[in-house]
């Protein structure tokens, strides 16, 4: 199978500019410059790319609504979203470590394509390996006038920045990163209007996530229908896929979009010798769990939301039968709760209050009325409850653990201990 994002990886000894470009690297945007900004928008129309940050939204769709034209504003700017801090994700770290000219020339074929003459890479804080490359990466670019004024003689220009972000899971919210980049509170912002017509500084603008912008150079260099002939899916191209917990490899795999979740167990060797899997959340903390049944689902944005879940980011997080669930869900919303950005009552209070709940179940604290109270908790953080979708991903592995692992909570309260510490 042909691999347009892994053939470039080495995390060990990435590519420099030289080796990139001898494996095929900048021919992508070497075609993007030969069409107009329009044409290069409707070929990844064409190509049915969808962004691969979670929400998995049209990227050629999310473009189309930047003002283009003489009426246009003449700022715009582009931003690729590697704030990568949903537990149990790491695939953006991979491809940066491994490929920072990947990256720099999806960015590139972006910021043609929407007319922006500055992008920025916002990069999660402790990501200090990602961050050394992918400036070696950008300087390495300028120096060969792949970056600048007049890039390879045409009439475009663009520089790209590093900003390593202060380190908040809100950032990853893309109007809160916005704020951040500005160098305000990294608070979500009310939509309407959207950062595609008021963005970063008050201009246009595009977030992209990294994996995303990875995708764009082999749609432009090999053409839309090559890329929508990857898989045999619904969903075009290839993802990366990865899986976490007590498996045997945990790792990260790219595979054609519709490889099932019992695939991707499979190549993380299963579960660790004398353990099942009870359970496993499909694209990150922030999403429902499914149950061993699921597993021949195949990872699809449609199929698995049918299945009560969402795709998310594609990585996989197995909760084995030795490990107590609402221990685990405990330790998600601590996480959140602690992440919270305080701009929303029922985030700010609704998830340390989940906590503190889920605190009592666990020590063997809680009584029955506690599990009613999880339920309106959930409905109170709910979509359409809050500013942004923060509270309501976070309850997602609360409520559909309390539907799955009922009988685990009511241990909890009427044995007055939790089961798995035997």
């Amino acid at each position: 199978m042909y691999k347009p994002l892994t053939q470039y990886l080495d995390r060990n000894h990435p590519q420099n500019l030289d080796a990139y470009q001898k494996n095929g690297g900048y021919q992508g945007f070497a075609k993007a410059l030969s069409l107009s900004p329009k044409e290069v928008q409707q070929e990844v129309t064409d190509s049915e790319l969808k962004g691969r940050g979670g929400a998995g939204f049209q990227t050629g769709t999310k473009w189309s609504f930047v003002p283009m034209g003489d009426d246009a504003p003449e700022q715009k700017y582009l931003v690729c979203n590697a704030d990568e801090m949903e537990p149990g994700t790491f695939k953006d770290r991979m491809l940066m470590e491994g490929a920072p000219h990947l990256l720099l020339e999806g960015m590139m074929i972006a910021a043609y394509a929407i007319g922006a003459n500055v992008a920025y890479i916002f990069l999660r804080g402790e990501y200090r390996l990602c961050a050394r490359r992918l400036q070696q990466a950008i300087d390495e670019a300028s120096q060969a006038k792949l970056l600048g004024n007049n890039i390879q003689g045409s009439d475009y220009s663009l520089s790209i920045h590093l900003h390593t972000s202060a380190g908040r899971y809100i950032c990853g919210e893309e109007t809160a990163l916005i704020n951040a980049l500005e160098g305000k509170r990294a608070n979500p912002r009310a939509k309407p209007p959207f950062p595609q017509v008021v963005g970063l500084f008050g201009r246009p603008t595009i977030v992209n996530n990294c994996e995303t912008l990875c995708n764009l150079p082999c749609i432009l260099k090999n053409g839309a229908k090559w890329y929508t002939e990857l898989a045999d899916s619904p969903d075009k191209g290839t993802k990366i896929y990865g899986i976490s917990g007590r498996v045997k490899q945990a790792g990260l795999w790219e595979l054609p979009m519709g490889a099932t979740a019992q695939q991707i167990l499979d190549l993380g060797g299963g579960m660790q010798d004398g353990l099942k899997l009870k359970g496993w959340l499909p694209g990150g903390a922030s999403t429902d769990f499914l149950l061993p049944e699921h597993l021949e689902l195949k990872m699809e944005y449609d199929v698995i939301a049918k299945a009560g879940s969402r795709l998310g980011t594609g990585g996989i997080i197995a909760l084995d039968d030795h490990h107590c669930p609402v221990g685990m869900i405990l330790n998600l919303l601590q996480f959140f709760a602690q992440e919270s950005c305080g701009w929303c009552t029922p985030c700010r209070d609704g998830l340390p209050w989940a906590v503190e709940i889920l605190s009592r179940i666990e020590a063997g604290q809680g009584c029955q009325n506690d599990i009613d109270e999880l339920q309106k908790l959930c409905g109170f953080m709910w979509i359409g409850k809050t500013f942004c979708a923060l509270a309501p991903g976070a309850v997602e592995p609360l409520r559909s653990g309390m539907k799955y692992f009922a009988d685990e909570f009511q241990q909890h309260i009427d044995h007055k201990e939790c089961p798995y510490r035997h």
